[in-house]
């Protein structure tokens, strides 16, 4: 019986994770349709974009799936102070990526490069279209970091407690499944912003 339950709990998490792509890929196709449409627009709004921080996070969610793996497998072998370490750090990670974002944010409002902000009111169509897509995109994104961070945090205390162990992975598989799926958005959000140029 068990294992039945463990097979409808990962089956629901697939298709969960199923309507998250549906979700992203909706919006990137949205994308392709202004790139095409706004290529010279698109272009100059990534050189906008601060390239080294794109690439500072791009590292950091990269380093953060590596946690997630190595705790899930440390769970597994009965490693639980390794598991821990490795959520923790996986959390933190993620936190670090926010902390960036809100930085690189922050600087763009200050230059007036937001929706209804002074400089890019002023700009042509293909411009604002290019950076609405980035704040709608990276800040639905950074949404589904914050939502990871706190799975984690939530996978830490179970394993902690010993509420998830070898024999007993389901919350913690799923969450690690979810952590990789917006690392995976990340690795598409990067280039389609940061690389565009």
């Amino acid at each position: 019986m068990e294992r039945t339950d463990a097979a409808g709990v990962r089956l629901g998490m697939w298709l969960f994770l199923y309507t998250e792509i549906m979700l992203f890929g909706g919006l990137f196709v949205l994308y392709s349709v202004y790139r095409h449409r706004y290529q010279a627009a698109f272009a100059a709004g990534g050189l906008e974009l601060e390239l080294p921080l794109g690439a500072l996070n791009t590292c950091v969610l990269l380093a953060s799936s590596f946690a997630v793996a190595a705790a899930v497998e440390s769970v597994r072998r009965g490693l639980k102070k390794a598991a821990l370490a490795f959520l923790g750090s996986a959390a933190l990670l993620g936190a670090v990526f926010l902390l960036v974002k809100y930085g690189e944010w922050s600087r763009k409002f200050a230059l007036g490069l937001y929706p209804g902000g002074a400089r890019l009111s002023a700009e042509p169509g293909g411009f604002k279209a290019f950076f609405g897509l980035y704040y709608a995109l990276t800040g639905l994104h950074a949404l589904h970091v914050s939502i990871g961070c706190l799975a984690l945090g939530v996978c830490w205390a179970l394993v902690w407690k010993g509420a998830v162990h070898g024999g007993r992975l389901n919350v913690l598989e799923n969450s690690g499944l979810y952590w990789h799926l917006v690392d995976i958005v990340w690795i598409f959000l990067f280039p389609l912003f940061y690389l565009v140029a």
